[in-house]
């Protein structure tokens, strides 16, 4: 989820806020667009208001599940009219589905709204006919609402090296194409930094402008080599102001790679466009010491001062601030929003709202920002009965030492997992959670770990026995164990048994059964974990244990064929190691 060029202007700020919103003006108040494209005719320029205006991205769903929800257009009014409160009047849409973007334009138009769009169309691998019906939804809404879309994208991160929806760049290119012969306004896809950072002419001859993403957090967690993050030679009280400057920093250099390509490639007057960079507010997965609102703010007021500089070659036109509300349906990748699902304004964008009847409960100070805390082992447990995850209270068990969170790998991508309360073990009534995969094509996993400390298990590791229960019918082999030490300092490993139904205790027959698994058996099963690359530190430690469970499949590791997509739900509930 990163950069950019345009020569060298004088530029004005415009309205509140404008921070986000510089644009590059050229003679006839449009960007320049001259240069190398399709078609012969030149880069098709975007016009001054698109940079002019504050831009953040828009989806408007609120509940668990966008598959099932129904957006109104009441909903969609109250979101707009909110951000267009704070300055947002330029949004970004993800696709040109009736139920979205179609209502979205029509509520603009049907309310007078001041509010303009970049529209998005979505498309998949492996489905030409529906994304053949996409690409025409978003063309006819081009043409019938020129004077709202401003500009269109076509796909979203589709040719970035890990993208979940991998489409070849020639057949990308051919949807480009497609839509740009048949509308007016300038046509770009929106992807990765590092795609475009090393993309050639097979899209760039297609696009107008770059849509580049940049999300400094996110590479803290998937290449962690990226940047700094951790700013561990920095003193703790200076440490969080640190790593913001390294994050912004970061972000500046994706831009510059970016800018270094197009150059390269003949494509000097190509504008550069953010399409997606964000700051988390709440940590829900692997974010441990870098979400909090606090360093939300610090993030979106870098990324303002650095928009605020005189425009350079090397500067982004505008920035689409990913994104204006959280949505809940994202689960581990939720909590990106300038305001909360209820509509509440986060610290970040409070001062553009001074009515704090619409702020987001909580005060915060520059103190309170996150940082990087070294993971250290706790006290020994000692007790019998270690607890992971219950509604069920045992005398004299022990809990974690602190609230252990899910996280499916990839960063929560890989599976679903919302906490239930229809169906839940009969010893362990309550909840449980649901977990449905989404494997990337080489499976899937979901941890059960610990944010910012470990346990030390050490005394589980001759006589101790993992617990939990399960009800699924999931076909072949699943990985259970746990994991010890840190990613983030090379330490990490992995310690998964392989188990199949009629052992310990599972059956895949869609009941509830109570599996039993020796931790005596899943530690030889031990190695270390992707990414590590020292086996000196990247070894079995149970005096750090960060995740008390986990549960997996890796094709490779059960004997299934890559890209297998399994998706059989499967419900856990009470986890606990015992002795």
């Amino acid at each position: 989820m990163k950069t950019i060029g345009m020569k060298q202007l004088r530029c004005a700020l415009l309205g509140a806020f404008s921070a986000l919103v510089l644009f590059a003006c050229g003679a006839n108040g449009v960007v320049p667009g001259t240069g190398v494209s399709n078609a012969g005719g030149g880069l098709r320029p975007l016009s001054a208001e698109f940079g002019a205006r504050k831009a953040v991205a828009y989806s408007p769903f609120r509940s668990t599940n966008r598959d099932t929800e129904v957006v109104t257009a009441a909903m969609i009014k109250q979101d707009l009219e909110l951000l267009i409160k704070g300055g947002f009047k330029l949004i970004r849409l993800f696709d040109s589905s009736d139920a979205v973007a179609k209502l979205t334009l029509q509520v603009i138009q049907n309310n007078g709204l001041d509010m303009k769009m970049l529209l998005g169309m979505y498309v998949v691998p492996s489905n030409e006919a529906g994304n053949q019906a996409e690409l025409a939804r978003g063309v006819a809404l081009a043409k019938a609402y020129p004077n709202i879309v401003l500009a269109v994208s076509v796909g979203n991160e589709t040719m970035v090296s890990w993208s979940f929806v991998a489409i070849p760049p020639a057949t990308m290119a051919r949807y480009i194409k497609s839509v740009r012969n048949q509308i007016t306004q300038p046509v770009t896809t929106d992807d990765n930094w590092a795609f475009f950072a090393n993309a050639d002419r097979t899209v760039l001859n297609e696009i107008d402008f770059a849509a580049v993403h940049t999300y400094p957090l996110a590479d803290s967690v998937h290449t962690p080599g990226h940047w700094d993050w951790q700013q561990s030679t920095v003193p703790a009280a200076s440490r969080a102001v640190a790593m913001m400057d390294a994050a912004i920093a970061s972000a500046k250099r994706d831009i510059a790679a970016v800018r270094g390509n197009l150059d390269s490639q003949g494509f000097t007057s190509m504008p550069i466009v953010i399409g997606e960079t964000g700051w988390k507010a709440v940590n829900t997965g692997p974010e441990t010491g870098r979400a909090h609102p606090m360093n939300q703010k610090m993030y979106f007021d870098r990324l303002n001062a650095w928009n605020a500089a005189a425009k350079t070659n090397a500067m982004p036109v505008n920035v689409f601030y990913f994104e204006a509300f959280d949505e809940p349906w994202k689960q581990s990748d939720d909590k990106w929003g300038l305001f909360n699902v209820n509509r509440e304004a986060r610290l970040v964008i409070q001062s553009l709202y001074p009515a704090p009847a619409i702020w987001e409960a909580g005060s915060y100070t520059a103190g309170d920002a996150v940082y990087y805390v070294p993971v250290v082992g706790n006290t020994t447990i000692t007790a019998n009965r270690y607890t992971a995850y219950s509604d069920v209270t045992t005398s004299g068990e022990a809990k974690p030492s602190e609230t252990p969170i899910w996280n499916a790998w990839e960063s929560g991508s890989t599976a679903r997992y919302p906490e239930i309360t229809s169906d839940s073990a009969a010893t362990d009534s309550g909840k449980s959670i649901e977990i449905t995969p989404v494997p990337a094509s080489w499976g899937w996993g979901l941890a059960l770990q610990l944010p910012l400390t470990a346990d030390d298990l050490s005394n589980f590791s001759s006589t101790g026995t993992l617990h939990f229960n399960i009800k699924t019918s999931y076909a072949g082999q699943l990985e259970i164990g746990f994991f010890t030490g840190s990613t983030t300092v090379g330490s990490g490993y992995d310690v998964y048994l392989p188990i199949s139904s009629g052992q310990y205790g599972y059956v895949n027959d869609g009941a509830w059964h109570l599996v039993s698994i020796p931790i005596s058996a899943i530690i030889p099963k031990g190695a270390m974990a992707f990414g590590m690359t020292n086996p000196a530190i990247s070894k079995l430690d149970m005096t750090k244990v960060t995740a008390p469970f986990v549960i997996a499949d890796r094709y490779g590791v059960t004997g299934k064929s890559q890209n297998s997509n399994i998706t059989t739900k499967i419900l856990i509930d009470g986890v606990y190691w015992s002795k």
